[in-house]
């Protein structure tokens, strides 16, 4: 369903505007932009694209949440990546998908037709350093999911992945834009028990022993109060600059 460009955010109040592919943009490059964008939405539990398909479409996640899955021959999926707002799915240059994207919640995304979204990628080059610098981000960022994934205990990978939803919502220099305090969980923990390599008993004996421990507090099963940031990064095994702890 293709939402009207009168019900959507410019670009300019856009609220993925400060992390989004168009973070570099000066206001005459947003309005370039702007010419060649619409908008999509999903609904909860919609398929969003599927392994294989032509890659006409390139987009920015705007709202909600969505996930990235893979397949293999005998039918066993993976959850492989979250995508949030600001997060880009697609890749310029690329002719298909190579992985299922489902909405997780209700999803709207900013897109852009892939040949004039490339075509545009050399006349602006903010948005070439934005798009490589976010491709890069998401290199170190599944370099960090190995050492999660066989390394980190339990309740480390639960922390972990509390304190990467706590950091999305804070300015790329650290400025907060949001809550920290608060956090509502877009994902189910069956969700969570897949993406982690857990099962659901294990994620909620977590939450059970981080609340107790005063870590967190829960407001039924999608809403966790963070009172201390820096009590949490503690919990997760690593550093303040996000290293693993030695």
């Amino acid at each position: 369903m293709t939402v009207s460009l009168a019900a959507a955010p410019s670009c300019s109040s856009c609220p993925i505007r400060h992390r989004a592919v168009c973070a570099r943009c000066d206001d005459d490059e947003l309005v370039r932009l702007n010419e060649i964008k619409f908008y999509k939405t999903y609904a909860a539990g919609q398929t969003i694209a599927m392994r294989g398909d032509a890659l006409d479409v390139v987009a920015s996640v705007v709202s909600g949440t969505a996930t990235l899955e893979r397949a293999i021959e005998d039918g066993r999926t993976q959850m492989v990546g979250l995508l949030l707002p600001s997060d880009f799915i697609g890749r310029p240059g690329r002719a298909t998908l190579q992985y299922d994207v489902t909405a997780v919640s209700d999803v709207t995304l900013c897109c852009f037709q892939r040949k004039p979204f490339e075509a545009l990628l050399i006349e602006i080059p903010h948005v070439q350093e934005r798009l490589l610098e976010m491709a890069l981000d998401e290199l170190d960022a599944a370099r960090d999911w190995m050492l999660l994934l066989g390394r980190k205990t339990a309740r480390e990978k639960i922390a972990s992945l509390l304190m990467l939803m706590a950091k999305r919502t804070m300015h790329p220099d650290g400025q907060v834009m949001g809550d920290t305090s608060r956090l509502e969980l877009p994902i189910s923990r069956e969700t969570m028990a897949n993406f982690l390599g857990l099962t659901i008993e294990t994620v909620s004996r977590q939450f059970t022993g981080l609340r107790k421990d005063g870590v967190i507090a829960l407001d039924g099963n999608r809403v966790v109060h963070i009172p201390d940031l820096e009590t949490l990064l503690m919990e997760t095994g690593d550093d303040s600059d996000g290293g693993p702890l030695i």
